[in-house]
């Protein structure tokens, strides 16, 4: 999976925001805030090939969660990001 091009991560008013840049986003119609972990996560994959398992690793080695709720979690981010179309 990899985040799509022209995507880009922002600093709006103190929230993490991902702004649709480029033609190619010209109908990507949404900002799509983020919370400090999925801001994280974004950020450490950003230009890089990865997966639910390297979300996981990230979320056990930054906030030392267990590894069933860290792959639950990286899961549900990796949905949403492919849901919204921001990554394929």
């Amino acid at each position: 999976m990899k985040i799509i091009e022209g995507f880009r991560l922002r600093d709006v008013m103190g929230q993490a925001t991902v702004i649709g840049e480029g033609v190619d986003q010209v109908n990507f119609n949404k900002l799509i805030t983020l919370n400090s972990s999925a801001a994280y996560l974004w950020e450490q994959v950003e230009g890089k090939e990865f997966d639910v398992n390297m979300l996981a690793d990230l979320l056990v080695d930054r906030y030392g969660i267990d590894r069933e709720t860290a792959e639950k979690d990286a899961a549900a981010v990796a949905g949403q990001w492919q849901e919204t179309g921001l990554a394929k």
